[in-house]
């Protein structure tokens, strides 16, 4: 994957600026579900992974064209060439069972499944937090407060996090699905992100 940055340096200051363009992004499709239909489409999705790594890596915004591999599991992600329908279908499900499934539910979804697609050569782990957390904010019709939200609280979670992403692959490989094991830890994490903003309205919080 060939890199666009000239040093370490630089990279962390482009994943910072990326991060936080990439939250806008996410912010400005919550209000525009407020009097729209579900924002999921595959172009949608390849917006906000060009956010995470554009000038870090040529491939922002763009499917991967060859395999690639996932540290920390055995999932071995389907062939690049079908990639764009395995994202639409994603897509079509959020979109299909929006006021059919719960927030949590829809949330841990995207989360999953953006993973086990594994659409793009970089970005992946970030693209699907944010459509987590996308899901589940626009699901609800307003912006989750707190100052350190679920992605971060995911990223701090991290061996939680795997676990419930190989306990859903274990399912799916039997022909199931069943994202009970994210939803559970969504909710957890949503837990954490309220008493985050009780702190901070005490001035007790855990994030300051």
């Amino acid at each position: 994957m060939p890199r666009l940055y000239i040093s370490e340096t630089e990279k962390k200051e482009l994943e910072t600026r990326n991060g936080a363009l990439q939250f806008l992004a996410v912010l400005e499709q919550i209000e525009a579900c407020k009097s729209g239909p579900p924002p999921f489409t595959s172009e949608l999705i390849k917006q906000l992974q060009y956010r995470a790594i554009v000038g870090i890596y040529s491939c922002a915004g763009e499917f991967r064209t060859g395999p690639v591999s996932i540290s920390d599991t055995e999932h071995e992600p389907p062939p690049w060439g079908q990639i764009p329908e395995l994202v639409d279908q994603m897509a079509d499900y959020l979109n299909q069972n929006w006021d059919l499934k719960s927030a949590s539910h829809l949330c841990a979804y995207a989360m999953w499944r953006l993973n086990w697609i594994h659409p793009f050569f970089g970005g992946n782990g970030r693209t699907s937090r944010a459509c987590a957390y996308l899901a589940l904010s626009a699901r609800w019709g307003f912006r989750l407060p707190g100052k350190v939200t679920l992605p971060d609280h995911i990223v701090a979670r991290r061996s939680a996090y795997i676990n419930a992403l190989k306990v859903a692959d274990a399912a799916w490989a039997q022909g199931q699905l069943d994202v009970l094991a994210l939803e559970d830890l969504v909710e957890s994490v949503l837990a954490a992100q309220l008493v985050d903003v009780l702190g901070q309205a005490t001035g007790k919080s855990n994030f300051s």
